[in-house]
Formats: C-alpha cells, sequence, structure tokens
C-alpha cells in the first residue's frame, strides 16, 4: 500500500465532484489527508455503499484501502476541512471546524436522489484542529460505524458510514491506542455551527452565500416561498424537532448536542459518547464529560429546540424580523409533541388517540423510572402481552421489581386495547416492527472492540449484521438481546471516544 498522496483515478471506484468547494474560499482550507501506514479494512458497509453504487467487490480493489484511508486521492476529490463555529456545552467556543476530518467530495446517489458527500474523519490535522493531532482512534471509530449503520436500520435519519480502516500507527489519548479512520457519508454535513460562524463574525455576505447554497441543493422547493430563509429556518425546526422525538422513542441518546453537531439536514451528526438506554432513567447521562447533565435524556428534545434558537439568531439578518424568526421556530413543541405522541401509540400497539392516553402513558414511564427497567427488553416484550391471558406478561413481569404496580397498570392498558378491538396477533405485528429487539448496547460495542484491538474483526461484521435486522427475531443471536452483564454498568464514554 502506498503512504503518499499519489493521484489516481480509480476508476472502478467512484469519481469525486465537490460542491462545497465551489462556495468561496473563506468557507474551507484545501488540503491533503495525512496517510497512515500499512491500512487495513475493519468493517465496511454494504448497505452503505449501495447508496452509491459500490458493492461489496469494491473492497478488494487495490485503491480502496488507500483512497479510503487517505492515502491516496481519487479523480475529481478536492481534499478540504470545512470551518464552522458553534457553541459546546451552552457555551459560545468561536471557530471549531473540521479538526480531524477532510471532505474527500461527492458522488451521485446510487438512486438518482442527489448526491452524496464523503467524508475521511480521522485523517489528520487541519487548520481547525485546535492542539489535536486530528486521528480518531479504532474504538471511536468503530463505535461511529456500528452506530450510524444501526440508525439507518432503525428507520432514524444519520449520517452513513462506508468503512473503517486501521493502521498499527498509535496515536495518545488517555493511554496509546491504535489510529483508524472512518468513511462517513451524508448528503451534507454543513451544520447550525456553519451559519453561527458567519453571524457571530458579521460577515452576513458570506452567510447568505450559505443559506443560498443550502436553498438550492437541498431544499429547492423553499426558494418558490416568499421568505425562502424564513422557510428554511421552519423547515430546519421541523426535521430537528421529528429527529428528537425518534431519538426519544428508541432511547438514544446524544451525548453532545453541540451546536456544531447539528444537522442542518435533520441528521444525526456526529457519534461520540452517544448511548442507548438500558436501566431506565430520565436523568441518564451517557457522556462521562457532562458533569452537569445538559445531554442528559430527559433533556435532549428542550437542548434540540434551544439548537434550533442559536440557529434562528444566526439566521436572523437572512429572515429579516425578529417576528418572522419566532414563528418560524414556534412550530418546534406542537411537532415534537405530535411525534411523540405518534411513536409512542406505536410502541404501545395502539391505533387509535383518546384523551386519557396520556395518563396511561405516563403511569408506564414512572413504572420505568421507579423499577429502572430496560427500556428496550420493556417495549419488545410488552409486544407479546395477550389481552385475555395476564399469564403472557411473565416475560415482561420479570424485568420489573413492583409487580403489583406493573399488573395494575396492565390491567388498565388490556381496557384501552379492548376498548378499540385490539387484536393480538396484528398489534404484537405491528409493535415488533417498531420496538427493536436489537439496539447496540455499549457492552456489545466494546466487545467488539477489543477483538478488534487484537486484529480479530469477526465481531464487528457480527453485530453489524445483526443490527442491519433491529426488528427481526434472530433467534440464533438472542443473547445479543439480553440484559447487560454486571461489569457493563462500569463502561463510561466521554467526549474523548
Amino acid at each position: 500500500m502506498t503512504t503518499t498522496n499519489d493521484i489516481t483515478d480509480a476508476p472502478a471506484l467512484l469519481t469525486f465532484d465537490n460542491r462545497f468547494a465551489q462556495l468561496p474560499p473563506a468557507f474551507y482550507t484545501r488540503l491533503q489527508p495525512t496517510p497512515l501506514p500499512a491500512p487495513y479494512l475493519v468493517g465496511f458497509s454494504e448497505d452503505a455503499a449501495a447508496a452509491i453504487g459500490l458493492d461489496a467487490a469494491a473492497t478488494r480493489h487495490p485503491d480502496f484501502l488507500d483512497v479510503f484511508t487517505g492515502n491516496r486521492i481519487a479523480a475529481g476529490s478536492q481534499p478540504l476541512a470545512a470551518v464552522y463555529s458553534g457553541h459546546q456545552f451552552g457555551v459560545w467556543a468561536g471557530q471549531l471546524g473540521d479538526g480531524r476530518a477532510i471532505s474527500l467530495g461527492d458522488v451521485p446517489a446510487a438512486d438518482g436522489a442527489g448526491r452524496m458527500e464523503l467524508q475521511l474523519k480521522g485523517s489528520g490535522q487541519t487548520p481547525y484542529s485546535r492542539m489535536g493531532d486530528g486521528r480518531a482512534v479504532l474504538r471511536s471509530s468503530i463505535r461511529e460505524f456500528l452506530c450510524s449503520e444501526a440508525m439507518a436500520a432503525l428507520g432514524i435519519p444519520t449520517t452513513r458510514a462506508l468503512a473503517v480502516t486501521g493502521s498499527d500507527q498509535r496515536v495518545l489519548r488517555e493511554a496509546a491506542e491504535s489510529a483508524a479512520v472512518v468513511t462517513r457519508m451524508a448528503p451534507s454535513f454543513i451544520r447550525f455551527g456553519s451559519f453561527e460562524h458567519w453571524y457571530y463574525n458579521q460577515r452576513f455576505d458570506e452567510l447568505k452565500i450559505l443559506a443560498d447554497a443550502v436553498l438550492e441543493q437541498f431544499y429547492p422547493a423553499l426558494l418558490q416561498q416568499a421568505n425562502p430563509y424564513r422557510a428554511l429556518l421552519s423547515e430546519v425546526t421541523r426535521r430537528t424537532a421529528e429527529l428528537m422525538a425518534q431519538w426519544q422513542a428508541v432511547g438514544f441518546m446524544h451525548g453532545v448536542m453541540n451546536t456544531d453537531n447539528m444537522s442542518i439536514l435533520g441528521l444525526t451528526l456526529d457519534y461520540g459518547p452517544f448511548g442507548f438506554m438500558e436501566a431506565f432513567d430520565a436523568r441518564h447521562i451517557c457522556n462521562h464529560t457532562d458533569s452537569q447533565g445538559r445531554y442528559s435524556y430527559q433533556m435532549q428534545p428542550r437542548i434540540g429546540q434551544w439548537n434550533c434558537f442559536a440557529l434562528g439568531q444566526a439566521m436572523l439578518p437572512l429572515v429579516g424580523s425578529v417576528e418572522d424568526t419566532e414563528a418560524a421556530l414556534a412550530g418546534y413543541e406542537a411537532v415534537f409533541e405530535a411525534k411523540q405522541d405518534q411513536l409512542l401509540h406505536a410502541k404501545l400497539g395502539l391505533t387509535t388517540s383518546r384523551p386519557d392516553d396520556d395518563k396511561l402513558i405516563d403511569a408506564m414511564f414512572a413504572i420505568l423510572q421507579n423499577g429502572h427497567v430496560d427500556f428496550t427488553l420493556f417495549f419488545r416484550r410488552l409486544g407479546e402481552l395477550q389481552i385475555g391471558n395476564p399469564a403472557s406478561d411473565e416475560p415482561i413481569r420479570d424485568l420489573i421489581i413492583d409487580r403489583p404496580a406493573f399488573d395494575a397498570w396492565a390491567a388498565q392498558y388490556r381496557e384501552r386495547l379492548r376498548a378499540e378491538a385490539s387484536d393480538d396477533g396484528q398489534r404484537r405485528l405491528a409493535m415488533h416492527a417498531v420496538n427493536p429487539k436489537y439496539v447496540l448496547r455499549n457492552y456489545l460495542a466494546q466487545v467488539a472492540i477489543e477483538k478488534a484491538q487484537q486484529k480479530d474483526f469477526s465481531e464487528v461484521a457480527k453485530l453489524q449484521a445483526i443490527l442491519r435486522r433491529p426488528f427481526d427475531e434472530q433467534p440464533e443471536h438472542d443473547k445479543y438481546a439480553d440484559l447487560p452483564p454486571g461489569w457493563a454498568s462500569h463502561l463510561e464514554v466521554s467526549c474523548s471516544s
């Protein structure tokens, strides 16, 4: 494998363009990725590859490892690192930017609907690295790779991950670790912080250029509105509110909801110290760095709204008035509540909505909270409940300490099901289609990481295959849906993860 930035047209792989490079030079810095010696393949997503017209055979192309590690530059790539700013943990942090990510450019989507930008995360220092080495480590790269693809399989808007490549080169974090690069994909990686950067630097011409580019490339229908910028803010607010509801519904916690980690397309962006809820606690903080709990599970919807307001502030010169800006942001709560209500009704197998449903749902969450019940298993097993057979409750009762409280709630739930003449079989199928059996629990990721650190990538591939079908029974993999082992409670993830 080469370790120099040679040019190759890589005809059997991809030919790039770079729409972002068409913006003025102030938006980015052109640079080459820093090569990694002797790269090797850790993981590859056939689903993500199919989205850009690649198949599994691409990994055998002689240039694959080098192109997707940053050791070779594909034709048309024009690699660059973008500048942006942002609020971090609620505090204005000033200029940030792609400190360890380099965009290769974009390629056509296989379905003909738009283009996909490919970005190498961990590809070396950039002008925005802020004292960092620009590298990613194997553990964080595996986590992002697996979770990106798991979220896509759950039907949640997200960036994708094409591949992870590793190297024996060591980088220093809390300890020396092996370096890796994850190739991630999205129609765009433009963030709320991309708009904040120009607003807080009082460069409103660039702010308009950015907004116009976003409108033209991703929201062309909004150009017909009387005020396209207000329409853009309103649509991003709507997408963000729905995304927050989707996160909550599967128990996903992002961990670092800074404005520079919020996608202008409403995608889940930047997987760092994320986690899926296990023992339910609405106050749970998945990020060990977040000592104040700003990004706890229960705070995510509120922070999503806060971030939209930060975007609204940045777009104020374009929208034109405080009143129009506030009007564009005003829909957040109603959209979130409607989406959350829809998702919770589906999780409970309810096909109609009734005035007292909120009381039933609140009582359910009180049981989950008081008993720290496993979130994923509770909803999955609830799908097995039979209206006329209380004995069918035993698998779910096994999860719960206060069984009398659950029994009382289950009686109310049965009455609610009877009120809409619910059919056990149909409801079970519907509930299992929205309540996953398999999610990326931290301990599962940790097992895969520890094997990968010994050059055994089989568990990465196995987890990826299981999480590709999160709603299917897959009885041969039942242990991957079990309660986490005791040692898993000691796992911690932080911003360095």
